[in-house]
This record gives C-alpha cells, sequence and structure tokens, in this order.
C-alpha cells in the first residue's frame, strides 16, 4: 500500500510574494495518477461511515467534521438530486495550498469528487478557483479532459456529472461557502444571511456540499487506504496530513505536508529553518494567531496543543516573523486590507472594521494608544456582524495585541519603527462578481 504521508507532491513558492508561484511539477497526467494510486475505488455506502471514523475535517479554515456535512447533504436529498462544489479559490493571501495541490494533483481531488458525487447521486458537481490563477484552471481542465478520454465515471444510478470549472471572484470573503453559493445562482460573490444553509438550499435551491478542495483529496484517500492505512499516519486527535503554507524568515517558503502532530519547529526545519531567528509564528493566515517564538517548541499541530494558544491550524497558514522585523507594521498592513475585504453588508465591517484598523495603525505609528483600549474595541464587532468576518479579523489583532503588547507600549514611548519592506503579502482588491 502506497504511504498516505508523500500523498501530495511539494512545490517552492516565493518567500516575498505568495501571489507568484514559482515554476511547480507538472500536473499529474491520468498514467502517472494510475501508477501511483491505482483505479479510483467505486462509490460504496460505506464511504460515508469512513469518512467518520477516519476522523477527517474540513481543510478550508473551520475544521467542520466532513461526515457530518456529507450525511446533511443526504438527509435533504429526497427528491432533490444534490449538487457538489469543490472551494479552491482560496482568498487567503497567506495560502498556496490548494493552487500547488490543484496543479499538482488535480486528479486526487477530481477522485474525491467523483466519489462524493455518485454516493449522493449529484445532478451537478463544481469546482471553483481564483480568477487570478488562469494555470490553475487549465491544470484542472486538462485532467478533466483525460478522465473524460479514459471514460472514468462510475456508474450509481447514473452518470457522474462532468465538474464544471469556474474563475470566482479574488476576494477574501468570496470563498466563504454561501458567498460561492451566491455568486453560482448569478449573485455577487458575499456571504448571505443563514438560514437556509447550503446543505439545505444551495445551487439553484438544492442541497448542496460545498467543500474544500484538499478535503476531497483527502476523501479520496480514506477510501483508498481505508481508515486503519489514513490513521497510521498522525495522531488519534490529528489523523492523515495536511497541507501547509510556510512563509516568511524561512530558507525554503513553500508548501509541505505534515502528519497531523508534528511539532511546529519540525515544520519550520522542513522549510529549511528560521534565517533571522523567531519573534512569533503566525497559525491560521490572516484569520489566526500568533505564537511566541519561545513557545515554538511546545507546538505540535493537533487540537489541544494549539488550543493552549488560542489557535487553530485554520488554513494551513505557518508564517514566520524574525527577530528584526516590526511587527505592529506587519499587522497593521493586515488589518487594514482585512478591513477593506468585508462585504460591505453590514455595520461591524463597515464602520468597525475600518475603526479597529486606523487604531492598529496608531499603535503602529507610535501614537498614543494601549492594547486595553484596542482590545475593548475589537468587542464592537465581535459576535455582531452578519458574517464571520469580523470575529475572524478580531481574534488576528486580539492575538496580535497580546502578543506584540511590549512592542505598543515601546511604540508609545519611542516612536515607530523605521519603515520595512512588507514580509507578507497584501495583495490588491478584485472584483465582486
Amino acid at each position: 500500500m502506497s504511504e498516505p504521508a508523500s500523498a501530495f507532491p511539494s512545490a517552492t513558492i516565493s518567500p516575498l510574494d505568495l501571489a507568484r508561484l514559482l515554476p511547480v511539477p507538472a500536473a499529474s497526467a491520468w498514467a502517472d495518477h494510475l501508477d501511483r494510486y491505482g483505479p479510483s475505488p467505486a462509490p460504496a455506502g460505506c464511504l460515508f461511515d469512513a469518512v467518520e471514523a477516519a476522523g477527517l475535517r474540513g481543510r478550508g479554515g473551520a475544521a467542520f467534521p466532513t461526515a457530518t456535512k456529507l450525511r446533511a447533504v443526504a438527509a435533504g436529498a429526497g427528491r432533490r438530486r444534490p449538487v457538489v462544489v469543490a472551494n479552491g479559490t482560496e482568498g487567503e493571501p497567506a495560502s498556496a495550498k490548494d493552487k500547488v495541490l490543484l496543479q499538482v494533483a488535480p486528479h486526487l481531488v477530481l477522485d474525491g469528487i467523483d466519489l462524493v458525487a455518485g454516493l449522493l447521486g449529484a445532478s451537478e458537481a463544481h469546482l471553483c478557483v481564483d480568477r487570478a490563477w488562469p494555470d490553475v484552471a487549465a491544470a484542472v481542465e486538462r485532467a478533466i479532459a483525460e478522465r473524460a478520454r479514459s471514460g472514468r465515471a462510475h456508474r450509481t444510478g447514473g452518470r457522474l456529472p462532468r465538474v464544471q470549472v469556474h474563475a470566482a471572484p479574488d476576494r477574501y470573503v468570496a470563498g466563504e461557502e454561501t458567498a460561492l453559493v451566491h455568486w453560482l445562482n448569478g449573485g455577487e460573490a458575499r456571504p448571505m444571511f443563514v438560514p437556509p444553509r447550503p446543505f439545505e438550499r444551495g445551487v439553484r435551491g438544492r442541497p448542496t456540499l460545498t467543500s474544500n478542495v484538499e478535503t476531497y483529496a483527502q476523501i479520496a484517500l480514506v477510501a483508498r487506504f481505508g481508515v486503519d492505512g489514513y490513521r497510521s499516519v498522525g495522531t488519534p486527535d490529528a489523523p492523515g496530513t495536511m497541507l501547509l503554507t510556510v512563509s516568511g524568515a524561512v530558507a525554503a517558503p513553500g508548501v509541505c505536508e505534515a502528519a497531523g502532530g508534528t511539532d511546529l519547529t519540525g515544520v519550520l526545519q522542513a522549510a529549511g529553518g528560521p534565517v533571522d531567528g523567531v519573534q512569533a509564528v503566525l497559525i491560521g493566515g490572516y484569520f489566526g494567531t500568533w505564537i511566541p517564538g519561545g513557545a515554538v517548541g511546545q507546538v505540535r499541530l493537533d487540537p489541544a496543543s494549539l488550543g493552549r494558544f488560542g489557535a487553530t491550524i485554520g488554513c494551513g497558514v505557518v508564517g514566520v516573523l524574525p527577530v528584526h522585523a516590526c511587527p505592529l507594521q506587519e499587522v497593521a498592513r493586515i488589518t487594514r486590507w482585512m478591513a477593506g475585504e468585508n462585504a460591505g453588508q453590514c455595520g461591524p465591517c463597515v464602520h468597525g472594521l475600518p475603526a479597529v484598523a486606523d487604531a492598529v495603525e496608531r499603535a503602529a505609528t507610535g501614537r498614543s494608544i494601549t492594547p486595553h483600549q484596542i482590545l475593548d474595541l475589537l468587542e464592537l464587532v465581535r459576535g455582531r456582524g452578519a458574517c464571520r468576518h469580523p470575529d475572524g479579523l478580531a481574534r488576528f489583532v486580539e492575538s496580535s495585541v497580546r502578543v506584540f503588547a511590549d512592542h505598543v507600549a515601546a511604540h508609545r514611548r519611542h516612536g515607530a519603527c523605521p519603515a520595512q519592506a512588507p514580509l507578507f503579502p497584501v495583495p490588491a482588491t478584485g472584483a465582486w462578481r
């Protein structure tokens, strides 16, 4: 049996701008995919049980139990044939794992989509990528064409739907599941007020499963290796492997695969090791949490270990801040961009998040503001938004203020640090449609 831990090839990514991938391996051809993994298993009703027993959780950031989602869609189907949506939009600027996965192993993702579509009896299957990445969409289209020529579809009460590839808007919140469903229905890619959730009424009013592309790849691995084979890698609380985008001040930034429970020091070494010491590590992206540099050796990639620092792995981002960088400059840049990426649909986003960004910029530029004042401001937006965008940004800012409280105080006493080159990426804002 193949080793689950080596399921995904790795790729190198520019250390300063994750919006520019350096050359990556060519997309796995169908013959190569079959040689590595063998024929895709036929859909089997026990797969839902296997996914649950394997402990698979979504890889898009929320880590929701995958089997629960699958069963919710199946239960709501009735006479309405479900729709399957694979989300590869990856609006998180510090993440490139989904882009790399779709470029180098698209057939593994498509295997997972086929398995789920067959079991659900889906009428449609969609795969959405960021429109700023035409090479990713092209790699997926080539893989779909290869599979069509091979006659890959299994019969489970009818032929599987052909996967349709869509170039979705490149906005941060456009990849939220209700935003993506609303866009597929012809609207703008903004989060919608719920209920109903997509599993109840989604694309064209049908029960819709919306999951991250890595989640579908993991479903394919569970089907191939079985529960025991899948759980032979990782830990009981963090089974299998995960894709990580390691960036910032490391010698070889890139996308790598790590077993659940891997220690954070080992992850940094897999990226060549820190190049200028470690002041802090950002876990989970721009909705994420900072781990102080002195605590890196105490952290493993499992829920209990990360939870001690209020962190989750989120979308798989591991960003290293070097000891000589000004953290407040980085936090201010990220916060301002994230405030501008809101959906513009409610007061906490339209007015509250820009106020938070103003407060963080005051701290970064040495103007009088205390950590306590920033934390008080966060309470005006936390839990009050129509979607989770204000909550995610509040989590990031709160973590920043607590971990870098000494820097806030030093800036108040001595003024701002000299301007530094940006370390973490902040792209231009895209269009909604």
